[in-house]
């Protein structure tokens, strides 16, 4: 398949090969052509897109400097387009339609590029395989009965099938850059604090980042140009100068130092894909670079302190869906109706206790009585345990186990302070070589079905990503080949903190050959 990358566009758009609107049109046509078997696309908006291609045609035409003219691309389902439903993959937010835009959002569509759709997730990005979601899992497109990889499999598939230019995806613990490894894209978690999170609906706010996916390292430099830098609305957003990100594309890999931590390549760690690693490696030695070991020594600590903060981030974070206010909602009179006969159950039991003087169980039903819920407690009650989906609610429960009394300081509170210990391991490793190369995942996409039933196996997946999460540091994957069992394999790049450029460059080496 003729991969259709952003650069080809913006070729063919200054060269009046063909239009926005064109553009736009070819990608709709290969949505509905080819979505249906990939699920990765859960809405698409072809007239918006359609009027967005034509405002940006006009404006091209009248000598309007639009970075992103032509680029077409889909939204993780955690993303606030203004008019457009944002629901997380969730049940309890079906319905919901954004009233603003995020910043990042807005600053896309002011550079020119156009939405298509919304893609697939795990639900409240949430999981690893993209099979956490109310639409249903998001399919491989190099395999149908693999996964995507999660929580942005949706916007990976989409762009690996080539149903847009690039996508926008969010990574907590590795959620842009595993599903890259998976479909065999390119993918990008910045800096935190480097692209602003206003809009970008929370599931753990301390390691929440918006990232991009792309066919190649320079699409997705184009994208981060546009949605780095501060953002006033978002009191994260660090106030550090952005570069010019392309730049980079084109500087030397040669004198830089590259570093492989140990504890990344043991046991695990399947051999073919360790063998792909180390033949980048020696590519990278051969164009200049110089190769050392280097040590993160807390890594092994990470998938625990990872999903200690990250769930009791998110029982916090979820405590708003409370079917009161907006998105899904239990039925009121069912609820009143279940109440009522569960009241007269009881009262007709306290009766029939007390004509057969048994005055123990005329207590025990006395004080159930009294302890029934209200109506309101109830209805929060059934909106949370219907409207969420299972895992979504294992993490809540974590989450709020963590934080509560009596096991605050044996968990929450030593989980920041080993995270402290993983930040400074990266501080230490970046003062001796500029980039880490690392293997983004232990093992290719595993099949739909395999292992969902299994959390800690599932968790583990993510075990090469989660530190840079807690660290804030910037990581990029990049594919390099296909595995022998038929599906794309990845390499993760990581830097120091607002050390993307370095990454591009590393990335963009790599993807040469």
């Amino acid at each position: 398949m003729t991969v259709p990358t952003f650069a080809d566009a913006r070729t063919a758009l200054q060269q009046h090969e063909t239009s926005c609107t064109a553009l736009v049109s070819s990608f709709l046509d290969a949505i509905h052509a080819r979505n249906e078997a990939l699920n990765a696309f859960v809405a698409v908006h072809d007239e918006n897109a359609l009027a967005q291609a034509q405002a940006v045609d006009v404006a091209l035409a009248e000598g309007t400097d639009l970075p992103l003219a032509g680029m077409v691309m889909g939204l993780k389902d955690v993303l606030c387009v203004k008019g457009e439903q944002v629901a997380c993959a969730s049940r309890i937010l079906q319905g919901f339609e954004s009233l603003f835009d995020a910043t990042a959002i807005r600053r896309l569509r002011d550079a020119g590029a156009v939405f298509v759709g919304t893609t697939n997730c795990d639900e409240f990005a949430m999981g690893s395989s993209n099979e956490n979601s109310v639409y249903g899992p998001a399919r491989n497109p190099a395999n149908l009965d693999y996964v995507t990889g999660g929580s942005s499999g949706g916007s990976a598939a989409a762009v690996a099938a080539g149903l847009c230019h690039t996508s926008l995806g969010s990574d907590t613990g590795g959620s842009v850059r595993q599903p890259a490894a998976f479909c065999g894209t390119v993918g990008l978690k910045p800096t935190y604090g480097r692209v602003s999170r206003y809009g970008l609906v929370a599931y753990a706010s301390s390691c929440d980042v918006i990232g991009p996916f792309g066919h190649t390292v320079s699409d997705v430099a184009d994208v981060l140009q546009v949605i780095a830098g501060h953002d006033p609305s978002d009191a994260t957003s660090a106030n550090v100068p952005v570069p010019n990100y392309r730049a980079a594309l084109s500087e030397s890999v040669a004198g830089l130092k590259i570093g492989l931590p140990d504890e990344y390549f043991g046991d695990g760690l399947d051999a073919d894909i360790r063998a792909a690693i180390d033949e980048q490696v020696k590519r990278l030695e051969a164009a200049g670079a110089s190769v050392q070991r280097v040590s993160l020594p807390h890594t092994s600590y990470g998938i625990a302190t990872y999903y200690i903060i990250t769930t009791a981030e998110a029982s916090s974070n979820l405590a708003r869906y409370d079917g009161i206010r907006y998105g899904y909602r239990a039925d009121l009179a069912t609820i009143r109706n279940d109440l009522a006969t569960e009241r007269r159950t009881l009262q007709e039991g306290i009766a029939e206790a007390d004509a057969h003087g048994n005055a123990l169980v005329a207590e025990a039903l006395e004080k159930q009585l009294a302890q029934q819920d209200s109506v309101l407690r109830r209805l929060y009650t059934d909106t949370r345990t219907q409207g969420f989906g299972a895992e979504v609610k294992r993490r809540i429960m974590l989450g709020t186990y963590v934080l509560s009394s009596g096991y605050y300081d044996a968990y929450y509170a030593k989980a920041q302070r080993v995270r402290r210990l993983i930040k400074q391991d990266y501080d230490r490793a970046f003062a001796q070589v500029d980039v880490l190369i690392t293997p983004a995942t232990p093992t290719p996409a595993f099949k739909i079905g395999s292992i969902v039933d299994d959390p800690l196996t599932m968790y583990l997946n993510d075990i090469y990503t989660v530190t840079a999460n807690l660290a804030g540091v910037p990581g990029l994957v990049v594919p390099i080949g296909t595995h022998p069992a038929g599906l794309p394999m990845g390499l993760q790049l990581l830097g120091p903190h607002f050390g993307e450029e370095r990454l591009l460059t590393v990335g963009q080496q790599v993807m040469q050959g």
